[in-house]
């Protein structure tokens, strides 16, 4: 049974990427990003309440004025794993006739309480920090070049770096579109994709690398030889991608409401990571090999060595 060439409609799988990156990078310059308070800064209060309340009574208060992804917090002496008296919440910058208002309802609706702090707070992430994650994102595709490099070749580097800068251009994109919000935890997640993306791209380089040197010899086909070690890790990459996604869609269902946001972004992530190694990172070594090297008299990339 003839096997679904992937190398061979590679321009299909550039186009399909591109039908969101290029939208998502006009949405992040013309509405940008929905930034947390993080990054923003906003207005902090520490109510005590008469009796003891949860984290979804109180959410679902702030939800009726469009704040139910403000941070919430539960403390004091009397506090349980549920319910507490002593409540801090951390929410967006609030004028003062929306701020009565909210505290106005609190009552109406938990009961009395009294107020042991409220003023307004600066944002945690500062551009010097961002400034710093940055950089260290850069110095750590820097890294991956050079390791990668040097256990493979300069261009399986490329390609796969390439392949990161997908996946986090994909994971801005859809978080831009959807308007979802960016917090301290989506940074975290951009992280954890990014290595987990990495490990299935490298993979799928170690096959190609063993069958360029075992099965490949002067006249073979880099694009077959590029789709069958493909099919020859794909049951392991699909497990693996299958296996942590089970795990992350329990998350999303079953998990918090201030962990929808970083357990959607991890969904998103780990399927376009999987998505990359068989698609984009392999397919952009192909390209570069081609155009680095000769072309064979039937138009075909460059022999295999």
């Amino acid at each position: 049974m003839k096997k679904f060439d992937i190398i061979g409609r590679r321009k299909i799988w550039y186009a399909l990427s591109l039908l969101i990156i290029i939208p998502g990078i006009i949405c992040m310059f013309t509405r940008g990003f929905n930034l947390s308070i993080d990054f923003t800064g906003g207005t902090l209060m520490e109510l005590k309440f008469e009796r003891p309340v949860g984290i979804a009574e109180v959410r679902d208060v702030l939800k009726e004025y469009q704040l139910d992804n403000s941070m919430i917090q539960l403390s004091g002496e009397e506090s349980s794993a549920t319910t507490a008296q002593d409540v801090m919440i951390r929410t967006v910058d609030l004028e003062e006739n929306d701020r009565k208002e909210i505290m106005a309802a609190m009552k109406s609706s938990l009961g009395n309480y009294s107020v042991l702090r409220e003023e307004k707070v600066g944002a945690t992430m500062g551009s010097e920090l961002m400034w710093k994650a940055l950089w260290a994102t850069l110095l750590s595709w820097g890294m991956i070049v050079l390791y990668i490099s040097y256990r493979f070749e300069f261009k399986f580097g490329i390609a796969a770096v390439l392949a990161l800068v997908h996946d986090v251009l994909f994971v801005l994109s859809v978080f831009s579109l959807l308007q979802k919000q960016v917090d301290v935890t989506f940074v975290a997640a951009l992280m954890t994709i990014v290595g987990y993306s990495v490990s299935d791209t490298i993979v799928i380089f170690d096959r190609v690398r063993e069958n360029l040197k075992l099965h490949f010899r002067r006249g073979g086909d880099v694009e077959l030889l590029v789709n069958t070690s493909i099919y020859q890790t794909l049951t392991r990459c699909l497990y693996t991608v299958g296996t942590v996604l089970f795990t992350t869609f329990a998350l999303y269902f079953f998990g918090g409401d201030t962990t929808k946001d970083f357990s959607f972004a991890l969904l998103v992530g780990f399927a376009i990571g999987a998505y990359s190694s068989i698609f984009i990172a392999s397919p952009l070594w192909v390209d570069f090999r081609e155009w680095g090297g000769k072309k064979s008299s039937d138009g075909k990339p460059a022999t295999a060595k």
